[in-house]
């Protein structure tokens, strides 16, 4: 199961992550979100453990605990979606659909 976890610390590494996770079973990947231009955390990352029983109490236990001296979001991570303005990864932004009037 794909876990988001939002408001980390700049400083939190994948090791904490994983390490905060893995007090509630197997952790597949941790992944922090990085900027591409300066190379420093978003403050939001993903965690992916193998069984969802696992991975739902570690969602209950940890979302609004302290980790590294923020309260973290947490959550079953949703599939993302593309920008209103269509400029996200569909590739050109424009979709043809029927008139209505």
């Amino acid at each position: 199961m794909n876990i988001y976890v939002g408001n980390l610390s700049y400083s939190t590494t994948q090791d904490d992550l994983r390490q905060a996770f893995e007090a509630f079973g197997a952790v597949e990947s941790v992944n922090i979100i990085q900027d591409r231009e300066t190379g420093r955390s978003k403050g939001f990352g993903f965690v992916v453990m193998t069984d969802k029983a696992q991975a739902e109490a570690a969602i209950a236990a940890m979302n609004d605990k302290d980790l590294g001296g923020r309260k973290i979001k947490v959550n079953e991570a949703r599939p993302r979606t593309d920008s209103p303005s269509g400029g996200g990864r569909s590739g050109g932004g424009f979709e043809r659909r029927e008139r209505r009037w």
